[in-house]
């Protein structure tokens, strides 16, 4: 560690030391003065703090062996065993948290003089934060399904085990296609839907109609499209327009969900379109919000359950293969389509796909390597997403409530209305 305004390095390390035993040490008292008095603890502030200076002065009288710090480490560990003993056997206390923070602070000389003081202010924080999150590890297994390690493990398969040993050689002569490379978009696609999922589940799980909007169009706007729409049968009409608003926002969301593959997968194009992306996204999620918002219920009315709960993984070995055997089919058939029938057919293809899951067709469009105009892939992406818009509305319509119909008409009038002028641009 370098000098500083001529302070020795000692009186730095020291310091160091001192505020970082301190801090963990309080947020032991902390921890105490919450608990139930008859809680044990090993120690508190002081304590704590006199463990950091004994770490330091026992690791800098003989830094080369470190047997002093060594021998005192041991020390400590002994002190702590018979701490929790008593803990054991005569309490019936289990807990070890306190015990391994000690350890841990007993360490932080060492890691304060052999590592840069940033990590050491790492270590810091993950130590205060894994004390103070308890409450709310504990909320979190509360929730949690039977398989939801299971799904983690799925998705560690999927994105660390498989991708990694799929080789990266063309399939077929003249086509931009490998394993690798349909793999990797399945990958991101399930972490998008996957971290969607988490965020619904563990972080806004009672956010009601409008996050559940949000969440889902990150997932796919056209499932959440038919959820919101049979869900708004079952509830009252006085609704309808907080669930045609949450449609809308998904819409909003599946353009930014676009631009996030596009950013992945073509940066170049990426930076010379990425503000239509951004026009459809403020457009949409505009329009959602004023519907959203338009004749609120009365009070006594939002006493009605408005939160759409949907606790099923979308994560699944299934989906995976099903989404990567899209990418492949998608792959050839544009290949084919553009060799045989030009710009012309693929924008007639364009259309087309709108009736299924676009994502799978929008990644080849972005990840091809096509001998066309930048123009044409983005002009078919909006024929895309203006086809898939208007198969949201027939879907919207005809599984939704008959309340929901007008402002849905609304909003998917303006919406198309700016995707075609979009378009137009390209065209």
């Amino acid at each position: 560690m370098e000098h500083f305004l001529h302070i020795p390095d000692n009186y730095i390390q020291l310091f160091l030391v001192v505020t970082f035993s301190l801090i963990i040490g309080l947020s032991q008292r902390k921890l105490q003065l919450k608990s139930d008095e008859n809680e044990p603890f090993f120690g508190s502030d002081r304590t704590f703090t006199l463990i950091g200076i004994l770490g330091y002065i026992l690791y800098i009288i003989n830094p080369e062996t470190k047997i002093f710090w060594g021998c005192g480490g041991a020390g400590l560990l002994i002190l702590l065993g018979f701490n929790y003993y008593y803990k054991l056997y005569h309490l019936r206390r289990y807990g070890l948290t306190t015990i391994v923070i000690a350890c841990i602070t007993y360490c932080i000389p060492a890691l304060i003089m052999t590592q840069p003081v940033e990590f050491s202010l790492l270590v810091l924080v993950v130590v205060l934060l894994l004390t103070e999150m308890k409450e709310t590890f504990i909320s979190v297994a509360g929730r949690m399904n039977n398989d939801e390690f299971l799904t983690l493990a799925k998705f560690i398969i999927i994105a660390g085990i498989i991708l990694p040993v799929l080789p990266d050689e063309q399939i077929y002569e003249g086509i931009n296609l490998t394993p690798r490379n349909a793999w990797l978009a399945t990958v991101i696609i399930s972490g998008m839907s996957y971290a969607s999922y988490l965020l619904q589940k563990f972080v806004f799980r009672n956010s009601g109609l409008l996050v559940s909007g949000i969440l889902g169009g990150l997932y796919s706007s056209t499932a959440t499209t038919v959820v919101l729409s049979r869900k708004s049968k079952k509830s009252p009409d006085h609704f309808c327009n907080h669930y045609s608003g949450a449609i809308f926002v998904s819409i909003g969301m599946m353009f930014i969900r676009l631009a996030i593959l596009l950013l992945i997968f073509n940066m170049s194009l990426f930076s010379l379109s990425w503000y239509f992306f951004l026009i459809m996204t403020v457009v949409s999620t505009t329009v959602g919000l004023l519907i959203y918002y338009r004749n609120p219920p009365a009070a006594e009315q939002l006493k009605q359950p408005e939160n759409v709960k949907d606790d099923r993984n979308p994560l699944e070995f299934k989906v995976a293969l099903i989404f990567a055997a899209l990418f492949v089919l998608f792959t050839l058939i544009i290949h084919y389509t553009f060799k045989e029938f030009g710009d012309q057919g693929l924008k007639t293809l364009s259309f087309a796909v709108g009736i299924t899951d676009i994502t799978p067709f929008i990644i080849n469009l972005f990840q091809g390597d096509y001998i066309t105009s930048r123009t044409l892939i983005i002009s078919a992406t909006f024929i895309a997403t203006l086809s898939n818009i208007i198969m949201q509305f027939v879907y919207s319509l005809a599984l939704g409530t008959k309340a929901i119909r007008k402002p849905l008409l609304t909003g998917f009038a303006a919406i198309g209305v700016i995707n075609i002028l979009l378009l137009l641009i390209f065209l």
